[in-house]
């Protein structure tokens, strides 16, 4: 069988590119180790939180909330809450191993219950499938993928247990995202650099690569202000960048779901592009309103040993996730603009039509 189908830390990667992504809880513990079975799930508890969530015991802890009724999940709880959902949308932080575990135990745990699956990345390229299928297919080893494709740096720690997985049991990997180069050069250029692409080029965006939308376009530029001083037109550019990004990947569900209506998709991204039904998810749900989705954020937890979630964090979708905050990535302000430097420098390189 074949292949042939193929916020902060995570928006200042974006933006590198794009230059050249409480209330409160029960003493009940929540079981983390996921059993593997179609018995239907433990009854869900119904504790409110107004104690407080049980500390999360290591980096790779986490603890699930529904956000409606703020009760406490296992994985396979959630799994069972979420098999009718034609889509199922994960928003990750890109560096936290929590995350991903997190991801590997659900996706394994939704496969029992819904085995025609397909799993969709941000992590890969339109103008990858072809060598990821490859990969899948056995035709080549895995350094062939990681150089070739190339695959982001933290591949073997984070995503590899989510494409063994699809091939160890033949599901479908679809490489989402937009060509790299391509948004890259739509950050500098803007929207009109898409009339340049050849065909064969073009075909690795989304066809209608800007719908927008006016809550999701303040969100992202709330955020520039903190991040990146910009004039307004670098600012535009770079949210065009963002766009497209988030069309080309809800474009790339929406054909994986016409190809094969009856498969539970499961779309993993940096929670920017999900959170609050916006980016992807919004992207997504105008060209298919029909479709069921859900969506799953993640929320970093400042003190592990007492782990808590805002109001506003329960809008973000039907289902959280919370993961133990990231160590603090520059302290020394001079080293942090250095290799801010160095990275906008190798964004550059690559020149644009």
């Amino acid at each position: 069988m074949t292949h042939k189908l193929a916020l902060s830390s995570l928006l200042f990667s974006s933006i590198f590119l794009f230059s050249g992504c409480q209330n409160l809880p029960s003493k009940t513990e929540q079981p983390q180790t996921t059993v593997f079975s179609k018995n239907p799930p433990p009854p869900m508890e119904e504790n409110r939180f107004k104690e407080g969530l049980l500390p999360l015991k290591h980096a790779y802890d986490f603890r699930i909330i529904n956000s409606q009724t703020q009760t406490q999940l296992n994985v396979s709880q959630l799994a069972h809450a979420l098999k009718d959902f034609d889509v199922v949308f994960i928003g990750e932080a890109h560096s936290n191993h929590a995350s991903h575990l997190f991801e590997i135990q659900l996706m394994a745990e939704l496969h029992t219950l819904r085995p025609d699956q397909t799993l969709s990345l941000e992590m890969f390229n339109r103008d990858q499938q072809d060598i990821l299928n490859r990969y899948l297919d056995g035709e080549v080893g895995e350094v062939y993928l990681k150089v070739k494709a190339p695959t982001w740096s933290n591949y073997v720690a984070s995503y590899r247990p989510l494409v063994e997985y699809a091939k160890q049991h033949f599901i479908p990997v679809i490489a989402a995202n937009a060509s790299g180069d391509i948004v890259r050069c739509i950050g500098r250029e803007g929207k009109d650099y898409l009339k340049k692409l050849p065909a064969e080029e073009r075909a690795n965006i989304a066809e209608h690569a800007f719908i927008d939308n006016a809550d999701y376009r303040k969100r992202y530029m709330d955020f520039l202000k903190e991040a990146r001083k910009l004039d307004d037109k670098a600012k535009e550019t770079s949210y065009l960048a963002q766009l497209s990004r988030d069309n080309t990947m809800a474009e790339s569900i929406y054909h994986a779901w016409q190809e094969n209506p009856d498969a539970q998709i499961i779309h993993i991204n940096g929670s920017f592009h999900s959170d609050f039904y916006l980016g992807t998810v919004f992207a997504l749900k105008e060209r298919a309103p029909q479709l069921n989705v859900a969506v799953i954020a993640s929320i970093a937890i400042e003190n592990p040993e007492q782990p808590n979630y805002s109001e506003e964090d329960r809008t973000k979708g039907q289902y959280l996730y919370l993961i133990p905050e990231q160590p603090e990535q520059y302290v020394d302000r001079n080293y942090r603009q250095k290799n801010h430097k160095a990275m906008f420098a190798k964004s550059k390189q690559k020149q644009c039509l």
